[in-house]
């Protein structure tokens, strides 16, 4: 008998995706496309912008390129917020450094900035994640890491007219093309990667 297979969407897509870099130690890739449209409240910023994450968990790095343009006033903070209440929604503390990414560009409406950060470093986080997630850094890597797996991690860019965030947006895992992935594989293999992911970081699973 032939197994059936479906065209399945993002969500398990990405489950699909991380599965497999996890078992291979690729870097996985997050994007996010940044608007006023998308903070909380929304505003009318005419302020655009795209980051891009890639997410070494083997090797403990995150890569993060981020271009913005277009903003009503100057940049004074620049971070991710993690983890939201749900995914792609909602708002969150600070979990990275404060009150803006180490080099990013400061006073500025428009701009590019490319670092690549130690995600086993302290200096990474905010030391309020740290704190309220366990007190160890590798503690704080799980969470992190856990809010970037399931939708509930966006990069929030403050200006003086928006102190809350002018744009911000959250990160997913693109999905620019179809993905076949069998429907039954696709369950086991989300089980596999949760346990797989989080005994990696030193999380039990739940």
């Amino acid at each position: 008998m032939k197994l059936k297979c479906l065209l399945i969407s993002s969500p398990i897509v990405a489950v699909a995706l991380m599965l497999a870099a996890n078992a291979t130690a690729v870097p996985i890739e997050f994007v996010a496309n940044l608007s006023g449209a998308k903070e909380v409240p929304p505003n009318a910023s005419p302020g655009t912008g795209s980051a891009t994450a890639l997410f070494d968990l083997a090797n403990h790095t995150l890569d993060l390129h981020v271009t913005f343009s277009g903003l009503t006033s100057g940049t004074n903070a620049a971070h991710i917020h993690a983890p939201t209440a749900f995914r792609f929604g909602g708002t969150a503390s600070v979990a990275t450094q404060v009150p803006f990414f180490d080099g990013f560009p400061i006073g500025v409406t428009s701009g590019t900035y490319d670092r690549t950060f130690d995600t086993s470093d302290s200096s990474f986080y905010n030391p309020d994640f740290i704190t309220n997630n366990g007190g160890t850094v590798a503690a704080a890597e799980a969470a992190f890491a856990s809010a970037l797996a399931d939708g509930r991690a966006y990069l929030n860019i403050h200006t003086e007219n928006f102190p809350k965030g002018e744009i911000r947006g959250f990160l997913f895992t693109p999905d620019t093309t179809p993905t076949i992935v069998c429907f039954g594989l696709g369950l086991i293999g989300l089980g596999m990667f949760r346990r797989k992911f989080r005994r990696q970081l030193g999380v039990r699973p739940q």
